[in-house]
C-alpha cells in the first residue's frame, strides 16, 4: 500500500469508504443502492431510445432531455463500479490513476447536468415568450451545436483536475470520505502544497453554481411572461410546460446546498449524514430524472406506452 520514496512514504493505493458505522450491514444497503441504479441506467436507456425512434420528438426540447439522459447515465456509469465494490464486495482499495479518471467523469458529467439545465430553462423561456419563432429560433442543426458545445465544455473544464492531482504527493492520510472519489476529498489527502487545486477547483464550483444563478433568472423571466398572459387557463398550462425541468432542477441542486449549508453552518454535522446527501446527489438525479419526464411529458409517455402496446 505504501512505498518508500524520497525519504517520505508515498501513497500508492486510496481507501474508498461506505457508510461509517454500518459498514456490518454494508450487503444489505447494496439491495437498494443496485436497483436504484438499475432502474435509473434502464430509464435513461428508456428515455434515449424512446426520443431516437419516434420522429415525432425529433424537437429542441425532447434533444435537451436525450442530453440530459446522457448526463445521468454517464454520472450512474462514473460512479456504479466503486460503489458496488465498497458495498458488495467490501473492496475499498482503489489506484490513484483509477480514482483521478473517476472524478474527472463524475465532475465532467455533473457539470454537463448542470450547463444542459441551464440551457433546458433558456428553451423553456423561450417556448413561452415566442412560441411562433421557436422551431424557427431553435433549429436542429443549432441545438445540436448547443449540445456539442455545452459537452465540450464540460469535459475541457474538468480536464485539468486529473493531472493536477496525478502532481501531487500523498504521504499520510490515503482514507477518502465517500465511496467514489471526487477532487476536492482526494486534493485533501495531499502532503504537498495544493494552491493551484484549490483555486482551480474555486473557480470550476463558481462556473457550476453560475449556471443555478441563471436558471433562476430564467424562471423570473418565465413568471414575468406567464403574468402578462390574459386567460389563467392558459397561465395554468404555459407553468404547466416547466414542472419536469423545475423538479429536475430541484432535485439536482438542493442535495449541493443542503451540503453547503452543513458544511458552513452544521457545528455538529454527522460524517454519515453527509455522506448519505452527497450519495443521494449521485444517485437520485439519474433515477428520478427519467420517471419524472415519463410521467410529466404527454408526448413521451403516449409513445412509451405504445411501446409497450398500452395505448
Amino acid at each position: 500500500m505504501h512505498t518508500a520514496n524520497s525519504s517520505k512514504i508515498e501513497i500508492t493505493t486510496f481507501v474508498l469508504i461506505g457508510i461509517p458505522g454500518l459498514e456490518h450491514v454494508h450487503e444489505w444497503i447494496s439491495v437498494p443502492i443496485c436497483l436504484m441504479y438499475l432502474v435509473a441506467i434502464l430509464g435513461n436507456c428508456t428515455i434515449l431510445y424512446v426520443i431516437r425512434t419516434e420522429p415525432s420528438l425529433h424537437a429542441p426540447m425532447y434533444y435537451f432531455l436525450s442530453m440530459l439522459a446522457i448526463s445521468d447515465l454517464g454520472l450512474s456509469l462514473s460512479s456504479l463500479p466503486t460503489m458496488l465494490r465498497t458495498f458488495v464486495f467490501n473492496a475499498t482499495g482503489i489506484s490513484p490513476n483509477a480514482c483521478f479518471a473517476q472524478e474527472f467523469f463524475i465532475h465532467g458529467f455533473t457539470d454537463m447536468e448542470s450547463s444542459v439545465l441551464l440551457v433546458m430553462s433558456f428553451d423553456r423561456f423561450l417556448a413561452i415568450r415566442n412560441p411562433l419563432r421557436y422551431n424557427s429560433i431553435l433549429t436542429n442543426a443549432r441545438v445540436t451545436k448547443i449540445c456539442l458545445v455545452f459537452f465540450i465544455k464540460s469535459m475541457v473544464l474538468m480536464l485539468p483536475f486529473p493531472f493536477t492531482l496525478k502532481s501531487l504527493t500523498y504521504c499520510k492520510k490515503s482514507q477518502l470520505s465517500h465511496s467514489y472519489c471526487l477532487h476536492q476529498d482526494v486534493m485533501n489527502l495531499a502532503c504537498s502544497d495544493n494552491t493551484v487545486d484549490f483555486f482551480y477547483g474555486f473557480f470550476v464550483a463558481l462556473c457550476m453554481m453560475s449556471d443555478s444563478v441563471f436558471i433562476a433568472l430564467s424562471y423570473v423571466f418565465i413568471l414575468k411572461t406567464v403574468m402578462g398572459i390574459g386567460s389563467h387557463k392558459e397561465r395554468l398550462k404555459a407553468l404547466n410546460t416547466c414542472v419536469s425541468h423545475i423538479c429536475a432542477v430541484l432535485i439536482f441542486y438542493m442535495p449541493i446546498i443542503a451540503l453547503a449549508f452543513m458544511h458552513r453552518f452544521g457545528n455538529h454535522k454527522s460524517p454519515s449524514t453527509m455522506i448519505l446527501i452527497a450519495d443521494i446527489f449521485l444517485l437520485v438525479p439519474p433515477l428520478i430524472n427519467p420517471i419524472v419526464y415519463c410521467v410529466k411529458t404527454q408526448q413521451i409517455r403516449k409513445k412509451l406506452l405504445g411501446k409497450f402496446g398500452l395505448k
